[in-house]
């Protein structure tokens, strides 16, 4: 898709220092986020001789290692901000000396009940799991379904019936470990995640697992119990032998978690591993790099210096269909192969006139469609480096065959059985989003920088679009829009301008977590690392064909 034109008169410079700003918006957002249900609740939680859902997953995880979450931003704008991380706490890390997936509620936000994107949140996680061949530990302490909102919560094929026939697949076919601690209540249908996993934990004094509480049990039967009766630790391993193991309190719980993790039996990657080695430049030298104004030019070569082993990129036809850059390179010791668009105007190859850096054309299409099917065959994960406008219009390129060419690169992409990792860092619009691993393609990690921008088109080609003939009508006639049209004009663009956002996408899930630059190689590392676990073909939440 050809950029659109900017209304005549339009400044194109915006404000210095986007990324900054983008990054020290996105930093208090998280930071508030981070902190649940706030130092009331927090207090609350510790006074029950409970650890909060990050404390836990600090304790859990290995000293000094990252903990990549997943999904930090969901539903940050939706429930006037009563629901931050929507009351979960996903992602990976390393435990024990090991990828691992953790899911963790937090009982700070409404008793860590579960809202309609709670159960999307741990379903992407169940799946990152899955996709991965790596364990899954989940540490509950959750009230159960979040009442008011049942309705997106209980039903549906991606309701929370879901997250119990993933743990079924996992457990009888997969063989991908799941490890449960009830570490504070685990009501009604929400026991059976647990209950489906290979190892239950109970903490004593604050767990309870049972289908029903003391109330409805006397509301139900008549019979008056409490709930350590009805469900607690010492009644689930001594009497129901529901529950595997108990301990006395968080720490240990966690200490016995590692201890499972530790005796997992281990197999090497099938992957090509290197010694890592630091960037030709260092992150830090993105800020400069990229340009304040995203429809501007910058050198994506001088980008990916900052962020490949050594940065180097071992460049596939580099001087062919110069407008997508293929190369082989490394990111934390990891092999893997680079997809990107270059941007600014290119000179055409074959003396042709210049093309649109960004643009995705019939011969770069085949460029890149013969790349994936080489990195597939050698086994290499894919890096896709977005920062794409959408596929050429016109004359010219429907006559280059660029439908044929375009399904190529979407088929070479979407049967590609190697990892595949996607990082938005400007545009990911039209269809070339789909082409470079949009989410509708299951790439196993997605991320974006701050500057992402996720939508069909841009604002001024969305105006073009609606108003066009009219404006052009207007011209010819010697006249301006009058009020009304300017604002319905503004009115389009600030609302495309909010839905690009990447934090907009991240709320929506449609990307795992936005991220500074500066934080880039270390995130790829491990969600390399994580994804590199399953040798076998890496193809939707899961395959079958690839179980042990």
């Amino acid at each position: 898709m050809k950029p659109g034109p900017v209304e005549e008169g339009k400044e194109a410079a915006e404000q210095p220092g986007r990324l900054a700003a983008l990054k020290s918006e996105l930093h208090e957002l998280e930071v508030r986020l981070r902190e649940g249900g706030g130092a009331e609740r927090i207090s609350r939680q510790h006074k029950q001789n409970k650890l909060t859902a990050r404390e836990r997953i600090s304790l859990l995880l290995d000293p000094r290692t990252r903990f990549q979450e997943i999904g930090l931003l969901v539903a940050y704008d939706r429930y006037e901000g009563e629901a931050p991380a929507a009351g979960v706490v996903t992602g990976i890390g390393i435990a024990a000396g090991r990828e691992v997936v953790v899911v963790a509620n937090d009982a700070t936000v409404k008793a860590g009940s579960w809202w309609p994107e709670t159960i999307t949140k741990i379903l992407r996680a169940q799946e990152v799991a899955m996709r991965c061949r790596v364990p899954i530990i989940y540490l509950v302490d959750s009230a159960g379904v979040n009442l008011p909102y049942q309705s997106g919560v209980f039903p549906g094929q991606y309701g929370a019936a879901r997250i119990f026939y993933y743990n079924s697949i996992m457990r009888r076919y997969l063989a991908i470990p799941q490890i449960a601690a009830v570490m504070g209540p685990c009501i009604a249908g929400g026991a059976y995640l647990p209950a489906l996993s290979d190892v239950i934990l109970m903490v004593e004094g604050t767990s309870f697992m049972g289908l029903g509480g003391p109330n409805l049990v006397k509301g139900a039967t008549g019979q008056t119990t409490d709930a350590e009766t009805l469900g607690g630790a010492y009644s689930h391993n001594a009497i129901s032998g529901v529950a595997h193991y108990r301990v006395p309190d968080d720490r240990a719980c966690l200490a016995r978690i590692r201890e499972f993790v530790d005796e997992l039996p281990r197999t090497p990657p099938a992957f090509a591993l290197c010694d890592p080695r630091p960037p030709a430049s260092p992150e830090s030298t993105i800020h400069d790099i990229l340009p304040d104004d995203h429809r501007q030019p910058f050198d994506v070569r001088d980008l990916l210096r900052c962020l490949l082993d050594g940065g180097e990129l071992h460049e596939f036809q580099a001087d062919f269909a110069p407008e997508m850059i293929c190369g082989r390179a490394a990111v934390e010791g990891v092999a893997i192969g680079v997809i990107a668009n270059e941007r600014g105007m290119l000179r055409d190859p074959h003396g042709g006139a210049p093309k649109f850096g960004g643009i995705v054309y019939a011969d770069s299409a085949e460029k890149v469609a013969y790349f994936i099917e080489t990195m597939n065959r050698h086994r290499i994960p894919l890096l896709f480096v977005q920062d794409v406008s959408g596929f050429m219009v016109g004359v010219e390129a429907e006559h280059s065959g660029i439908i044929r060419s375009g399904a190529r690169f979407v088929e070479a992409m979407a049967t590609a059985t190697v990892p595949k990792l996607v990082l938005t860092i400007n545009h990911a619009s039209g269809a070339g989003y789909y082409a470079m691993a949009g989410q509708g393609f299951d790439p196993d990690f997605i991320f974006s920088w701050p500057t992402g921008r996720m939508g069909v088109m841009e604002g001024d080609s969305a105006v073009m679009a609606l108003f066009g003939p009219e404006l052009d009508q207007l011209k010819a006639q010697g006249k301006t829009p009058d009020d009304e049209l300017r604002k319905k004009i503004e009115a389009v663009r600030a609302d495309y301008e909010s839905q690009l956002d990447a934090k907009y996408a991240a709320a929506r899930g449609f990307v795992d977590a936005v991220i500074a630059p500066e934080e880039t190689r270390a995130t790829l590392g491990l969600a390399l690392r994580t994804a590199i676990n399953n040798p076998g073909p890496h193809l939707g939440p899961f395959g079958l064909g690839a179980a042990g």
